[in-house]
């Protein structure tokens, strides 16, 4: 448990999380009204949770899962190639990643929902 919490959330990353909670984009906040309260199958999911020197947006302890919703400025080449790498480290702890654009949040939510829930509970009896 020491090193889950050196690795998680740890002091030094406060003030950038507070930040990207109060800054959060519109997608962001879209989605964490259906994350939020234990929604989503009874699991508690975190807002802007850092996992070493990174920060994602969304995290659920218990099945060791991060959210992702991508914005535009996710889709340059060098924004491409840190979302990798990042991505690969926080892997390395055993999280898994599920990530969504900004368009399939507005445009999708069912689908999105959808996807976290088949992730969680890929039976077809599981619901919201």
């Amino acid at each position: 448990m020491y090193v889950q919490k050196r690795l998680f959330n740890n002091f030094l990353g406060k003030p950038i999380r507070q930040k990207l909670r109060n800054n959060s984009t519109l997608a962001e906040r879209k989605l964490w009204c259906y994350l939020s309260r234990r929604q989503i199958l009874g699991h508690k999911f975190r807002r802007q949770v850092s996992v070493g020197r990174y920060v994602v947006d969304f995290y659920c302890y218990q099945l060791k899962l991060a959210i992702e919703v991508d914005g535009d400025a996710h889709f340059t080449l060098e924004a491409q190639e840190y979302d990798v790498e990042r991505q690969f480290y926080i892997e390395s702890f055993g999280v898994k990643f599920l990530r969504f654009t900004n368009d399939e949040v507005f445009n999708n939510i069912e689908g999105v929902l959808g996807k976290i829930i088949d992730y969680i509970d890929p039976s077809p009896r599981a619901k919201f």
